[in-house]
């Protein structure tokens, strides 16, 4: 049965690889050009959370790992994936414990985007936790962590030199400095457009 998604005709939709986190799709198409074509799409089954955790004295914490997709070591915020229908806020408090032991008494939710929307549905959130408390960290079999306390403004200068790449971190750290900017600094007036998370 054909389907029109936008300008686009979708006559097929084949699951050619699925596993626990995502699936490989290969569609039959009519193009925007009315030629006829072919579409990959892959569907995540988590929603992408990133958390910019930011104490008394200004600084932030970032976590490095090797990533295996690039073969490269990666400095991140605290990251992790909410399977679809499950709280964001609530995965964003839990991988904020578990990569780095801190817990926090505010989180603010300050931003969505999509990750890759070429070829992806994939969509990711961003948080902002505040009143940290430090605790014993818990990460996962597959996770072979090393924290980092740093200045915000050192971790921003990262994101804009390359040192940082993955794409939810940079967005979130310049997100963060640039809402800073705007008010002057004034962390109370950045929270205050924000979205508390009560969960």
């Amino acid at each position: 049965m054909t389907k029109a998604i936008g300008p686009w005709r979708q006559h097929s939709c084949d699951t050619v690889y699925e596993n626990p986190w995502l699936r490989l799709e290969h569609h039959r198409v009519t193009t925007p050009a009315n030629t006829d074509g072919i579409y990959g799409k892959v569907c995540f089954k988590n929603i992408a959370v990133g958390v910019v955790p930011l104490d008394d004295e200004g600084f932030t914490y970032l976590v490095g790992q090797h990533r295996y997709p690039l073969d490269c070591y990666s400095w991140e915020i605290p990251e992790g994936g909410a399977l679809l229908g499950t709280s964001p806020a609530q995965t964003a408090r839990r991988e904020l414990a578990e990569e780095t032991g801190l817990r926090c008494a505010a989180l603010y939710h300050f931003g969505h985007l999509h990750t890759s929307n070429s070829c992806t549905d994939e969509a990711a959130e961003m948080f902002l936790a505040l009143d940290l408390t430090p605790g014993e960290s818990a990460p996962e079999d597959t996770e072979d962590l090393r924290v980092r306390r740093l200045p915000l403004g050192e971790a921003v200068a990262m994101a804009m030199s390359g040192e940082i790449t993955d794409a939810l971190s940079v967005t979130a750290l310049l997100k963060l400095r640039l809402l800073l900017d705007q008010c002057c600094g004034d962390l109370h007036a950045v929270i205050g457009a924000m979205k508390a998370c009560a969960e």
